[in-house]
Parts: structure tokens; C-alpha cells; sequence
């Protein structure tokens, strides 16, 4: 259940947890996606130097949200200014990740909300998100949250240059 999950904003003290649970679930989502030598390189200390940057170095644009359960992260969202002239604009959601041992339990869906209320916070009406080619698992969840595929993008990435689709929200009070 849910319900014992606090979602808040990630502090810098938060690096080392994110960086694990990140590193741990983007291997088990990517594992037959992603080039073996990826994974060697993008490991969790690389993930800890990145996370420690954006967290120490915050941008005005930027937000990152943990979802708490007994003092332990179990997932991670975070949204910024668009980074692709595909997103048209929108909000962009970087990233969420879900530990599998709350998956299916309505925790994506609290975490998108809670950043679709921060758009709208920061003044944007519209939101969108890139999802690697591939991963069905979040291609269902994310149609079944009305998103829209509006296209498709080249992720440079800093070793794999993923094929990406690219979901969009227009009505931010569907998700609010």
C-alpha cells in the first residue's frame, strides 16, 4: 500500500540512496535494451557524481521529487525545462523510477501528479516525456495515463544514443 509513502523533494544528503535505486532499476528495465558495455560504465558510482551535481548545482527549472517508505527511497521523479525541440515546449519528466517492491501499487501515478502540479507551479500547461523503444512496461502505464505519443526523438545519452518515443499531456488536470 501506498499510503505509507511520503513524496518530497530530494536533498543533496539523498545522492548515494537515489544513485542505488536508480542504477538498480535501470538495469533491470534496460537489461535487454541497452549495449552490454553501458552497464559497466554507468554504474551506481557514476550515478552518485550525476545526482550529486544536479542536487548541489540546482537549476531554477528543475525538481526533484523521492518517494519515501520507512526512511528508504522507493522511487524518484524529476522534471525540468525541455531538453529536445521535440518536446514542443512542454515540461519535460526526466526521469521516474519505481523500486519493483512497491510496483503496481499506484506510486507512479502519485509521483507523476505530484510533479504535474509542480508544472503547473512553474507555469507550464503541458507536459512530456521521452521512453526508450522497447520498454513496454512504461509505454502501457503511460497510455493508460492518456499520454499521447507525439513522436520520436535520439536520446545523445553519455554512451548509448537510445531510439526514444515521445508521450505528451496537453491537459495537466488530467493527471492532477
Amino acid at each position: 500500500m501506498t499510503m505509507d509513502i511520503e513524496i518530497r523533494l530530494a536533498r543533496a544528503d539523498d545522492v548515494a540512496d537515489i544513485a542505488r535505486l536508480h542504477r538498480s532499476v535501470w538495469c533491470d528495465t534496460y537489461r535487454n535494451l541497452a549495449p552490454a558495455e553501458v552497464y559497466q560504465v554507468l554504474d551506481e558510482d557514476y550515478r552518485r557524481l550525476r545526482w550529486a551535481d544536479m542536487l548541489a548545482n540546482p537549476r531554477r527549472d528543475q525538481r526533484v521529487f523521492l518517494a519515501e517508505q520507512r526512511e528508504r527511497i522507493v522511487g524518484i521523479g524529476a522534471i525540468a525545462a525541455p531538453s529536445e525541440p521535440a518536446f514542443e515546449g512542454r515540461g519535460e519528466i526526466k526521469s521516474l523510477y519505481i523500486d519493483p517492491s512497491v510496483k503496481r501499487q499506484g506510486l507512479g501515478r502519485r509521483l507523476m501528479r505530484t510533479m504535474m502540479e509542480e508544472f503547473a507551479a512553474m507555469g507550464y500547461s503541458r507536459a512530456a516525456l521521452g521512453v526508450v523503444v522497447g520498454n513496454e512496461p512504461a509505454i502501457a502505464f503511460y497510455r493508460a495515463l492518456g499520454g499521447r505519443l507525439i513522436g520520436r526523438y535520439t536520446d545523445p545519452g553519455p554512451l548509448w544514443r537510445s531510439d526514444n518515443l515521445i508521450f505528451a499531456w496537453d491537459d495537466l488536470s488530467l493527471l492532477i
